[in-house]
């Protein structure tokens, strides 16, 4: 009994006093780096579970009051992460709850989720497969009655340079030349076998990881179609990394590099063509880049869709 009563005892709460001095409105006020689970729904009808890490935060807009409710917030999070699958509509209704609950305090709300999408990925040749994490991150704000949901992800894959893979041939035929006496007759087997030589490569052009990130805006009625726009620049491109390799992959992914040869610029106009055409996105910014085995730097293009009001054209998002 004592016990009980000592619960129910009044306690303090000095984030709720007035402040007498330093009072002032703040843009955000909220919480980063919370550990939550996120659920998503799966192509199949499942839901699949992932370890995320949020940020929730409302303005502050009463100069006078010392400090938000966080733990309105975290519980909000936990309530709406933990028993729904994550969609534009449920933040939306997150964000409402965030709001309704400071009402005295705040009307501007948003909500940043990060975590890694695992699919699973088959070999190219062989029939093996492996893993994949792809990272992820959930951008939702609301103004007043204005929402809007953004989805962002990255898509690592190989690029060759086509200067160097020009180059590289060249030393090829001058290599060919060399060894092949002119106006000597050809004899087809010794062909076969100086292309099979080291002699037969003297040169390779230069190639490297890559990276696209990509923002996108999705139109109403949508949810968040994270493996499909995946799968829809990873087929643009033709040259995604692998996870468990053969030979026979290998050489398919040589294949592969040899048969899409490009710059930045290239890969940055393959996905445009690809997102430009997919009905569900409003708008995006995409960036490609390059990470350069023949500099010490990166090799960079960025494109935005162009719609009035959209995603500005900057370097980084």
């Amino acid at each position: 009994m004592a016990a009980r009563e000592n619960t129910l005892r009044a306690m303090p709460d000095v984030a709720g006093e007035a402040l007498t001095a330093l009072a002032g409105r703040l843009d955000w006020v909220g919480m980063d780096d919370i550990q939550a689970p996120v659920l998503l729904a799966q192509a199949d009808g499942d839901t699949q579970r992932f370890s995320a890490r949020v940020a929730a935060f409302v303005n502050l807009n009463r100069p006078d009051a010392r400090g938000i409710h966080m733990s309105r917030l975290y519980v909000h999070l936990d309530r709406h992460l933990s028993s729904e699958p994550l969609t534009p509509c449920s933040l939306r209704r997150l964000l409402r709850d965030f709001l309704d609950s400071h009402s005295e305090l705040s009307d501007r709300a948003r909500v940043r989720i990060r975590f890694d999408h695992l699919v699973r990925r088959a070999a190219l040749a062989s029939d093996h497969s492996g893993w994949r994490a792809y990272p992820v991150e959930i951008n939702a704000s609301m103004d007043g009655t204005h929402f809007v949901a953004e989805l962002a992800l990255e898509v690592q894959y190989s690029s060759t340079c086509p200067a160097s893979a020009a180059l590289s041939r060249q030393l090829i035929q001058e290599r060919f030349a060399s060894d092949f006496a002119e106006r000597a007759p050809i004899d087809r087997d010794a062909v076969l076998a100086w292309l099979g030589s080291d002699q037969g490569i003297v040169a390779t052009p230069h190639s490297q990881r890559s990276t696209a990130s990509v923002r996108v805006r999705l139109a109403p009625g949508f949810d968040f179609p994270i493996v499909d726009i995946i799968d829809l620049l990873e087929n643009a491109l033709q040259t995604r990394v692998q996870t468990a390799v053969k030979r026979e992959d290998e050489q398919a992914f040589a294949l592969a590099n040899g048969q899409n040869l490009m710059f930045c610029e290239d890969a940055a106009r393959r996905m445009q063509g690809a997102l430009d055409a997919d009905e569900r996105i409003a708008d995006f910014w995409l960036r490609a880049t390059h990470h350069e085995s023949l500099h010490p730097h990166d090799a960079v293009a960025v494109v935005v869709k162009g719609i009035e009001a959209g995603f500005n054209a900057d370097v980084s998002p």
